[in-house]
């Protein structure tokens, strides 16, 4: 770029960090040195990386410039870990503009870059039906065959439990769909809506072990896809139903059990009674409801940021545990049950993201350069927002008035184990 100059950037970083776990690397070859001899090398491939930053300053403009492929770092893995330990002196205002203006002259002469493809930004009113399925359909319908690489033969994309004993993936996400029919008190001639159903996976457990008719909707027209191949392959067609459908036009059909995995984080604040008030009236006097979903814990953390909202989940908005048991409540829901898997889900993302590292190659086929980066960091980054206690995960029996214990089954123990 012409007049792109790098040394004054250079010097405003080694003023303002004097302490650097991090080399910086420029496009010129020249460096900004870490201080101890070790941590991550970053490097800043053109000044175009140096533009993202100064169009969107912050966590947005940073994460353009990665996803577009202009900054790279020589290992993610390190990356993921200064980012949780180094607590770098707080920037002053005048440090802030010296920085912008040295970022500026590093830029040189250029037209502002171009958001990656990657990138969504979604239009209409939050939460719409309209939006709501738009903004799935950027999560989901990357390719079925990029989500296997990662998931397994499964397909099961949610919190798999190993706290039980299990040593694969595989056992650990069996575990976890039996601990919701369980906790459910399923039995066979019984009809189980499943809400957000992704690939069918607890459709298929619940039928096939269970004995149970189940509904599964989703608005994914790739999951709706799969999922149908995947009930007929099991021979389960005459107890399985798999709808491309919002949760909020379900009708006057009535269950006997709903299970929620994953699907509570998509609904939304201002849409979360109206979505406890839909489960409620799907199910029959006596009813039960297992809520499986991920939340917020701190009340003083913000929500989402950008990089999410644009690249992971559009509109996904995780809310407090608190919340969540409010809205059943409001919806005539007694609690029964909650349980915490956290842990769980942390190990759950650690062998995603290395599945998904072990198949790369093939990853970056199926879904592009830009996705995998993105996906490449929002895995380690989801792991570690459930080890350093910014979200956490439940499961939450629940059941309306009409029945005391839940039929054909003894309580379950705080332990999620029959007591």
């Amino acid at each position: 770029m012409p007049f792109a100059v790098t040394k004054p950037l250079r010097q405003e970083v080694e003023r303002a960090f004097p302490d650097r776990p991090f080399t910086i690397r420029f496009w010129d070859g020249t460096e900004v040195p870490t201080t101890n001899g070790a941590g991550p090398v970053f490097t800043i491939r053109s000044p175009r990386a140096v533009a993202h930053a100064l169009r969107a300053p912050g966590q947005l403009g940073i994460g353009r410039a990665y996803v577009a492929g202009e900054v790279q770092v020589d290992d993610i893995d390190a990356a993921m870990d200064l980012l949780q330990q180094w607590k770098p002196a707080p920037v002053d205002g005048r440090t802030q503009a010296r920085l912008m203006l040295a970022a500026a002259r590093a830029v040189g002469l250029t037209r502002p870059p171009r958001r990656p493809a990657a990138e969504i930004i979604l239009s209409g009113k939050a939460h719409s039906r309209e939006r709501d399925a738009e903004a799935v359909r950027h999560h989901y319908d990357v390719s079925n065959d990029f989500f296997r690489l990662f998931l397994g033969d499964d397909m099961t994309y949610s919190c798999a439990i190993f706290s039980r004993g299990a040593r694969t993936l595989q056992e650990a996400q069996e575990t976890k769909l039996d601990l919701v029919a369980s906790k459910l008190g399923l039995r066979a001639g019984e009809r189980l809506l499943d809400v957000g159903c992704g690939w069918g996976s607890m459709a298929i457990h619940a039928a096939r072990e269970y004995g149970v008719e189940v509904v599964g909707i989703t608005l994914s027209p790739s999951q709706a896809q799969i999922a149908r191949e995947r009930v007929a392959a099991a021979g389960l067609s005459d107890k399985i139903d798999i709808r491309l459908q919002d949760y909020r036009d379900l009708g006057g059909e009535q269950f006997d059990a709903v299970s929620s995995i994953g699907m509570v984080e998509h609904v939304g604040d201002a849409n979360l009674d109206e979505y406890a008030r839909v489960l409620a009236a799907a199910l029959k006097p006596g009813g039960r409801l297992l809520n499986h979903g991920i939340t917020r814990l701190r009340h003083t953390d913000p929500a989402a940021g950008p990089f999410s909202e644009r690249y992971v989940f559009p509109d996904g908005e995780p809310l407090h545990l608190s919340r969540n048991l409010l809205a059943l409540e409001r919806a005539g829901f007694v609690t029964q049950h909650v349980e915490g898997f956290a842990d769980d889900y942390a190990e759950t993302l650690r062998h995603w993201y290395e599945n998904l590292d072990a198949n790369l190659d093939e990853a970056t086929r199926l879904a592009g350069e830009e996705r995998i980066r993105v996906w490449r960091l929002y895995l380690r980054t989801a792991r570690n927002g459930f080890r350093t206690g910014f979200i956490g995960i439940y499961q939450v029996r629940a059941q309306l008035p009409g029945e005391g214990v839940l039929p054909g089954q003894t309580p379950v123990g705080a332990d999620g184990r029959k007591g």
